[in-house]
This record gives structure tokens, sequence and C-alpha cells, in this order.
């Protein structure tokens, strides 16, 4: 695996690698801190072929203020590791004055209506960090698929908005959420739970498998569903950011779905101690 830190010698070896036909380019974004979610990322990307690239890089711009920007886990060592167990072929390192060479929010990306609400109404900003940090890793690693996880599924309608507005050449894959044994999804942040509040965590995949089944099962009454989700949550001692049932592309399920085939999601957000955790829940077809 090769590490690499600069935007000039990471063209040089993917073009290296274009120039020996070795495929297509597939890229896998990651801010490190790496656990099992992030591999089964690159997991996906290895069985597409080609040259896997992950790169690794904490994006100031999408932490808001009194965030854990400061305090998030930098780990680039133990996540080389990680990757190049994986098979990663190129590990891209940047630094900040390398991503950002005239400071943070010089130049952004927004993407409008689905950064709305959900995440997007708790964390202001949030999103236009994340489109602005992932169109410079477009184009600096100009990769062919990019591969990004279900669990932050608001993120990931996104980034697919994204690139049919602007016409990135770049196929988009979702990967499933990958869960601890009790169902709670992994998450680098889940390292912020005490063990008391561990043991509470998994009641927000429960609640949402919950709610979702009842969809499945023909209920209609998505305020009740939220509200009942809302109120077994804050039971367990959870406390709810928000608690939403949305169409698969994020329109409001009482409006037609640019998509019909996505199906419905359930969403939602807590507060357990210092860890946000979120997490969603497909709702399977009927019949």
């Amino acid at each position: 695996m090769q590490t690499l830190h600069d935007i000039a010698e990471l063209r040089r070896a993917l073009a290296a690698a274009r120039a020996a036909d070795r495929g297509p380019v597939c890229l896998v974004p990651t801010m490190g801190n790496l656990h099992a979610g992030h591999i089964a990322l690159v997991e996906a990307a290895r069985k597409l072929g080609g040259i896997v690239v992950a790169s690794v890089f904490v994006n100031p711009l999408q932490f808001g203020d009194g965030e854990d920007y400061d305090s998030y886990p930098r780990t680039l060592d133990q996540d080389a590791e990680r990757l190049a167990a994986a098979g990663v072929d190129v590990l891209y390192a940047p630094g900040s004055r390398v991503m950002y060479p005239l400071g943070p929010g010089v130049a952004t990306v927004r993407v409008e209506g689905v950064t709305e609400g959900l995440c997007g109404a708790r964390r202001p900003g949030h999103f236009a960090g994340v489109t602005t940090v992932v169109s410079m890793l477009f184009n600096q690693v100009q990769p062919d698929i990019a591969v990004f996880g279900e669990k932050d599924y608001q993120q990931l309608v996104v980034i697919r908005r994204l690139v049919a507005a602007l016409h990135w050449p770049v196929e988009i894959v979702g990967v499933p959420t990958l869960r601890e044994p009790d169902g709670l999804a992994m998450s680098s942040r889940n390292q912020y739970l005490t063990t008391e509040e561990r043991e509470l965590a998994p009641a927000l995949h429960a609640a949402l498998r919950e709610g979702a089944e009842r969809i499945a099962a023909g209920d209609t009454d998505a305020s009740a569903i939220e509200a009942d989700i809302a109120g077994r949550l804050q039971a367990r001692g959870l406390a709810p950011d928000y608690v939403e049932i949305r169409n698969g592309d994020l329109s409001r399920p009482d409006r037609a779905s640019a998509d019909p085939a996505a199906g419905q999601r359930v969403l939602a957000a807590v507060h357990l101690g210092r860890a946000r955790l979120i997490d969603n829940v497909a709702v399977a077809p009927r019949g």
C-alpha cells in the first residue's frame, strides 16, 4: 500500500495505475479512526475490482461550533495498518494545508433541498462541509466509483444529488450499515459512550426497527409512529434530536417520491451522554 500526503504525488500514482490499465479507481472517503464498518466499505470497493483509494482527513468544515473537531480521534498509524490488511492500494492522507491552502471556507459547494431537515437542521453548515470536501476529493482522485455507508443516509442522498447536479462521472455505491451483535450501528463516536450508556444505546435501532415494521404492516399514521418512537427512546434514557419517516429520496411520505423504488426510511438522531448517535432503518416492501 502506498501512503501519500500530496496531491501531485497522488495524481502521479493514479496516472501510472490508469496507464497500466489496472481497472476502475474506487474511492472510500473516511475521517479515520477506523472500525469494522469502514473496513466493510473497503471490502465492498475491493469486490468492484481495480484500484482502491482510501482517504483519511478530518474535515474541519463539517464540524459546527461546540462539536468535537479538536477531540475527534486521529489514529493514522493504526488506520494505515487496518487499510493495508484490508487490501487498500493507496492511502491518501492529506493535511489541512493541502486540502485548504487558502484556509477552510474560502470556497464551498452547497446542495439545496435534501440538506434541509434531519441532520441538516440540527447541524447548520455540516453538509456544505461534506459536499465541499467530497468535491475536492473527487477532483483530486478522479475516481470512477465512490463508496459510502448507509448509516449516514442523508449524507448518501446528498452526495448522489451532488454528483447528478454537477455531472461528476462517478458511480456512488451505498453499503448497508454494519452493526454490533446487539444492533448498534458501528460508529467512531460509540467510543464516547460509558459502559452504562453503551448498554442503553441499542434501544435506538430497536425502536427504529419497530417503527419500520409498523409501516410495512400497513400503518400509515407517520406522526403517531414518530411520536411513539420518540417516547420509547426517551423512556430508555436517550434524548431524541429528531425522529422522522421519509421516502428513500428524503421527500416527505405524504409527497410523491422521485424514486418510488427507493422505498421509505425511518431515521433518527439521539443524544446519549457525550455521543450523538444517528441511525436509520429501511421499510421492507409490502407483499
